[in-house]
Order: C-alpha cells, then sequence, then structure tokens
C-alpha cells in the first residue's frame, strides 16, 4: 500500500529527548485518510487541528492493538484487552484444520441428501432467500486448555480459544423441512470446503433444534477465517462440530465415524473407556482483570471475567479472594442469554497481602465449574479435550498478578 504524508505531526521538537505516542494523518493509494502512529513530545491541540474526514472503512486508534495469539494451527483471542461479550470479528479466535480456503460466493453450493424425500443443492442466493433468525452464541474450541505453568501467561493462553459473535443465517431445521428428512433418521454428516474435507457426524435432534447455516457475522458477512460464506453453527457445542465453509449435509441413520471423531476429539478416560462425541461444552468462567501481567496497588480493585456454558444460562459466578477458603457471589452483567458469555463483576478492597483470586461459574442445570483435581479424579488422569478448571491468579504483595494452577 502506498502511503505519503498529508499533515505533519507537529512543528515542536522534540523535548529533552521524552518520546511519546502520537498520531498523523496519511493517504493510501485509494486516497482514503487514515491515521498511523509516530513518535514526538508532544500533540498540537486536537481542537484546532482538522481531523481525519469520512471514509469508506472505518479503523482502530493506533493507540489500540490488540492481537490474536497464533500458533501453526490456531489463533487466541486476547480476552484481557476486550470489554463486554462480543468478540470483534477480526479479534475471534482460528482454528484450522487445512487453512483458510478462498471460495468464490457465486460458486458456493450446499448439498443436502441421503435420508430425504428429495435431495437438493442450494446456492447461497437461495440461502439468503429463507427466513433469517439471528442469536447470539459462543464458540470454543474443545482443545482449549492453558499453556505452560509459568506463571506468566495471561487469559489469552489459558483460553483464548473462546470467542462469542452475533451469528445470522438460516435455521438447519427450515433447510430440512425443505428437503424432507425421514423420521427414521438420527444422524448428519457435515463436511467442509476446506483442504482437510473437516467431517463431523451430528445428532439429527441438534440440527432440528438450534443449528443455523450462518452466513452473516457481527452484522457484517462471515469472515473468511470463520467459514465464509457459509458455516454450521451449533449453539454450545464444541467448536470442530461447527464446520466451517459447509459444502455438504448427509443424513443417515447411524454416525459416520469420522477421523475427526475417532482418531481425533476422543479420549481415553478411567478403567480403559473412551470418551467420544463429547458434543456440550461445560460452564467455565475466567477472569480477565486483573490479571497476568496486570500489576495492582492496595485499595478497590473491580475484578471483572467472563462465564459461559454450552447447557444454557450461566445463573451464578463465584469469587474467592483468599485462595478458595471463602466464596462470594459475582454480579452479572446483563444481558445473560443462552449459551452464551456472560460478562461478570466483583468489587474487592485488596490489603496488599498476598493471595489468590479465582471463579467459578454455574449454570441453569446445577454444573458447577470444577477445579483442576476433580477433573483429574472424573477422568483418570487424561485431559486431552473439554478441560474447564477454575482458573486462580497470585497476587503478589507488590502488586504483581500471576498465573496459578489449581
Amino acid at each position: 500500500m502506498e502511503i505519503e504524508k498529508v499533515n505533519k505531526i507537529s512543528r515542536r521538537k522534540l523535548l529533552g529527548g521524552a518520546a511519546t505516542a502520537a498520531v498523523m494523518l496519511v493517504q493510501t493509494a485509494s486516497g482514503k485518510a487514515v491515521q498511523a502512529g509516530f513518535t514526538h513530545a508532544e500533540l498540537d491541540d486536537p481542537t484546532k487541528v482538522p481531523g481525519v474526514l469520512p471514509g469508506t472503512l472505518g479503523s482502530r486508534s493506533p493507540f489500540e492493538k490488540p492481537v490474536k495469539a497464533p500458533s501453526s494451527t490456531s489463533s487466541r483471542t486476547p480476552l484481557q484487552d476486550l470489554y463486554g461479550t462480543i468478540t470483534p470479528s477480526d479479534l475471534h479466535f482460528e482454528r484450522h484444520h487445512g487453512g483458510v480456503p478462498a471460495i468464490d460466493p457465486a460458486q458456493y453450493k450446499l448439498t443436502i441428501h441421503g435420508m430425504v424425500q428429495k435431495p437438493m443443492v442450494f446456492t447461497l442466493a437461495d440461502l439468503k432467500r429463507f427466513p433469517s433468525v439471528t442469536r447470539v452464541g459462543f464458540l470454543e474450541c474443545s482443545g482449549n486448555y492453558r499453556g505452560a505453568d509459568d506463571g506468566k501467561i495471561r487469559p489469552q493462553e489459558i483460553c483464548g480459544l473462546t470467542s462469542q459473535s452475533e451469528w445470522t443465517g438460516v435455521s438447519l431445521s427450515t433447510l430440512f423441512r425443505e428437503v424432507g428428512v425421514s423420521s427414521k433418521a438420527s444422524w448428519f454428516l457435515a463436511e467442509g470446503g476446506d483442504s482437510a474435507v473437516m467431517t463431523r457426524s451430528i445428532p439429527i435432534k441438534k440440527g432440528w433444534d438450534d443449528a443455523i447455516i450462518a452466513y452473516a457475522q457481527n452484522g457484517e458477512a462471515v469472515r473468511p477465517e470463520q467459514g465464509y460464506p457459509a458455516r454450521l453453527f451449533l449453539p454450545g457445542w464444541e467448536g470442530n462440530t461447527n464446520i466451517k465453509w459447509i459444502r455438504r449435509i448427509e443424513v443417515s441413520d447411524q454416525p459416520f465415524m469420522t477421523r475427526e471423531e475417532t482418531s481425533k476429539y476422543t479420549e481415553p478416560v478411567a478403567d480403559g473407556k473412551i470418551r467420544q462425541f463429547s458434543f456440550t461444552m461445560d460452564a467455565r468462567s475466567i477472569i480477565t482483570y486483573p490479571s497476568y501481567p496486570a500489576q495492582v496497588e492496595k485499595g478497590y480493585i473491580e475484578i471483572r471475567g467472563i462465564a459461559w456454558s454450552g447447557r444454557g444460562k450461566i445463573v451464578t459466578v463465584e469469587i474467592s479472594t483468599n485462595a478458595g477458603k471463602s466464596w462470594n457471589t459475582a454480579v452479572l452483567q446483563e444481558p445473560v442469554m443462552d449459551k452464551s458469555i456472560t460478562a461478570f463483576r466483583f468489587l474487592w478492597k485488596w490489603d496488599g497481602s498476598p493471595t489468590e483470586i479465582m471463579s467459578r461459574a454455574v449454570d441453569e442445570t446445577g454444573y458447577v465449574q470444577p477445579f483442576l483435581k476433580q477433573l483429574l479424579a472424573a477422568r483418570g488422569g487424561n485431559m486431552g479435550y473439554h478441560f474447564n478448571p477454575v482458573t486462580a491468579w497470585a497476587i503478589e504483595r507488590d502488586g504483581r498478578v500471576l498465573f496459578r494452577a489449581t
């Protein structure tokens, strides 16, 4: 992108070599003025200098720099840097099995066949002709777990494979009625259009219940990283079942035992048994402030965080400020929605003594977020997927905040 200066930042010279962040206007090759960050000692009075004119696409302030934490297969949402419960689309976590495919929406097709009265192929335009539905809901990867226990990890590394969006599309039940799904059908195969041809078997009940073929996210077309031009959204279920770039649905009376539900996304548990088809994401919470790398001061601190459950609504979040010896009820931020992230807060007066703070979520089914030792006992020490223990933060005497395993 070509960039040229259109407005100098300041005529004043740097004072004493002390530099602070500043902004100057630049112009792209397409002619749009945008802001870019620079360094100098003082800014001109912004009330005396004309600002950037209206443009074709908004941008973040150069002073705000939230970024995802990438790896070869995923990138994690910066939970500690966000406000509210909706994740900006470009900060939604990513998990790919074959990279992000480039799909021309004009060529897109969704085929539904198998145990149906009339197999059909739907274009993107066809999907948009049906009555649309919109709902807010979270997505969480079932492999969402903490990193190395060195104390210096953020909420982003612990459970940053969690994000929430407003999803818009057509109810899968509408398409099921259109093709005439057999009353004897009990499963369907969802297949993606990526190079991995990601496929999962889904109980037909979920398709009739609240499944959506989503083509929009947060008021715009679904981002390519999230399945453009259309994806399957299964509220409350593990992320890999929410097939992105969905291109085929095959209705059947049995699961298909695909690679992703046999050699992957299954795990050994106690007594030599295998845990398979563990679709629902259990209740989980995390304090996002104060958390590493924050440093706090003695006095009042508003503890803030988020909680979610694939089983329904969050009804309670409890906060402990003394390493789990006693618990207090946090305030839940409205709206509290079904199978969605809920924000919570708790006002605490820190006396300066070293301690640990933690949160635990309770959903409307009565499920209580467990401690790590409870999870290990229940699963025979195997923790490959669905990792949701209580997360603790140590507050050091000097105000430093560090991660602590529970």
